[in-house]
């Protein structure tokens, strides 16, 4: 097993410790950092980046030779971790006797130690590993830090009454949201400071929904809206990128349902519970979607598209097109092209 020690206080010294122990090469962007691996001990990429209220984020895209141990080091705070599991599985301990604890894919933790108290992350070998892990602090640096109220301090003020002198550990539910947000902010294509302000304000949505996950969670009334199994969870979110990427296929229930081995029931709970739509409505609403890509990079008029991407009503898209768009296809089209012709 290889060990590896990193101190998480500093964003350039992860890196720089994962850059000595990995080898690769890295790359920063302002405050983000990217490690490209591709040598016999590990393959991936490893993401991160610090903002402001003491938040800051490394992602884990890797694939390791060996089995490898992480030792997150306190050496002066305790910083409370937000961490999700969007492939594979590893396991957490406090210190390196601890008690081993896993968690899967799509599964959140939420976990804290004493100061001078490692948090332990097992990787396994061969394995394609996707983890985000969230550092939020818990003590501040400087006194811009120090106001009553940073998000830091309310963060810490959500999981201990007073001071976090003991470990805490928390294994979430299945959330296949979480997921999807940390895709969109994989998806951020712009740089420099547009691209620090995007990554922020998705990092803080994802950072509130592990929050109301954990509160979720302790709230008995909301444990049946999360009874979907695992394998089910996969399925849904597996239904969900078919529909995405071909939503012009004339889908049903009944198809969906038998494509899936799920009953309609459960389709709809899944559909609820992670894109808070019907079925048929996340259908509709990709369609839409695919519809203002197509008026934005195709020749095609709108008749040609309403068509080619499942509707059999040019009335009915034009009204669900204005309730997103706030305008008509036609108006759409003009406003990117004046010279446009929208038949």
């Amino acid at each position: 097993m290889k060990t590896v020690t990193i101190n998480t206080e500093k964003i350039d010294a992860i890196f720089e410790q994962l850059h000595s122990n990995f080898g690769g090469k890295v790359t920063s962007d302002l405050d983000e950092f990217t490690l490209e691996v591709n040598n016999s001990s590990a393959k991936g990429s490893i993401i991160g980046a610090s903002f402001n209220d003491n938040i800051s984020y490394v992602q884990f895209d890797m694939n390791f030779a060996v089995d490898v141990r992480i030792d997150i080091t306190n050496v002066k705070t305790a910083p409370i971790y937000f961490a999700y599991c969007s492939q594979g599985s590893l396991s957490h301990s406090f210190g390196v006797l601890g008690e081993e604890r896993k968690f899967k894919t799509f599964q959140t933790a939420i976990t804290t130690s004493k100061v001078n108290q490692d948090n332990v992350l097992f990787f396994e070998k061969e394995k394609n590993t996707k983890f985000t892990l969230i550092i939020v602090g818990t003590e501040a640096d400087n006194q811009l830090y120090a106001l009553d109220n940073s998000l830091s301090d309310k963060v810490k003020e959500t999981f201990f009454e007073s001071s976090n002198d003991e470990d805490f550990f928390y294994l979430g539910s299945y959330n296949l949201q979480i997921a999807e947000k940390i895709e969109q902010l994989n998806a951020v294509t712009q740089t420099g400071i547009v691209r620090k302000l995007l990554k922020e304000g998705i990092l803080r949505i994802i950072l509130a929904m592990e929050i109301q996950q954990h509160t979720d969670d302790l709230n008995a009334f909301s444990k049946d809206a999360n009874c979907l199994t695992l394998r089910e969870m996969e399925e849904i979110k597996e239904l969900s990128e078919f529909i995405k990427n071909s939503p012009e296929e004339p889908f049903t229930i009944k198809s969906l349902s038998k494509k899936s081995g799920l009953s309609p029931n459960k389709l709809q709970e899944g559909f609820k519970m992670i894109h808070n739509r019907t079925v048929n409505d996340y259908i509709t609403h990709m369609r839409v979607l695919k519809a203002e890509l197509l008026i934005r990079t195709s020749d095609l008029n709108i008749s040609e598209i309403v068509y080619c991407i499942g509707f059999t009503s040019r009335s009915y898209f034009s009204k669900i097109f204005k309730q997103k768009f706030n305008c008509s296809p036609k108006e759409y089209k003009f406003n990117l092209n004046p010279l446009a012709i929208t038949a």
